[in-house]
């Protein structure tokens, strides 16, 4: 399979995703968010561009729904949760569906309407992903979300870290920034000591997120893999 990366949702080019399986990622934290919802029971995650679409869709929805995401790593007013993993328990979100809007996640998947299919990964769910995709073995794009439009350090040693999975007893056409995250990931197998110069990870131990980060951070503990398909994100089935 020919394996490539999407260095920011800025630049997305859905005409190049078209008829390919897409993997987006932002695991500082909304893919952490999503896998980790799911993951403890919610319905399904419906991702927004805009806090007033998720607002609009709770007004208008008989089903229970909780809001979560952030603004610039903060919590948005009005809402249920913030963007920290964590907070998404099973005894909070279990049965209910969960909104969320973000600064950068939420637009990575929206840009990604395009692709065949679109999966969620973060490194709590990455061997899970790339077992999937072995199965699937179609072309794949690694879309990161990045920060603020800009490339993020920690999305992509995450897209590195599936690409090795994924490179394990099998030849795959890599493209020259696939091919040097792979090489990063495995050069820098310890996570936190190479995004500790990220600057989101920064802003987020500046916040005192330390547990996030730490959570978001551990190696496949989640064995789901979630796909978003007609607006809404649920767990895959192959």
């Amino acid at each position: 399979m020919k394996l490539d990366i999407i260095i920011s949702a800025d630049n997305i080019n859905e005409k190049y995703l078209e008829n390919k399986i897409v993997v987006v990622i932002d695991m500082l934290r909304a893919t952490s968010v999503i896998t980790t919802a799911l993951n403890n029971g919610c319905n399904k995650v419906v991702p927004f561009l805009t806090v007033e679409e998720a607002f609009d869709y709770r007004k208008n929805n008989v089903e229970p729904c909780l809001l979560g995401g952030e603004r610039r790593a903060l919590k948005i007013e009005g809402f249920d949760f913030s963007n920290s993993p964590l907070e998404y328990t099973s005894d909070k979100v279990k049965n209910k569906i969960v909104v969320i809007t973000t600064t950068n996640g939420t637009r990575a998947i929206q840009g990604a309407s395009k692709a065949n299919r679109i999966f969620i990964g973060s490194m709590l769910n990455a061997k899970a992903v790339t077992e999937a995709l072995k199965t699937l073995d179609k072309d794949v794009v690694f879309v990161n979300a990045g920060t603020y439009g800009e490339f993020s350090m920690d999305d992509f040693i995450c897209a590195g870290y599936m690409i090795s999975l994924l490179s394990t007893n099998k030849e795959n056409a890599l493209s020259d920034i696939a091919f040097t995250a792979k090489y990063i990931y495995e050069n820098n197998k310890d996570i936190v000591s190479f995004i500790k110069n990220a600057r989101h990870f920064s802003v987020l131990k500046s916040l005192q997120l330390e547990e996030d980060l730490t959570y978001c951070t551990k190696k496949d503990i989640i064995s789901i893999v979630p796909e978003f398909k007609d607006g809404e994100i649920k767990i895959a089935s192959f």
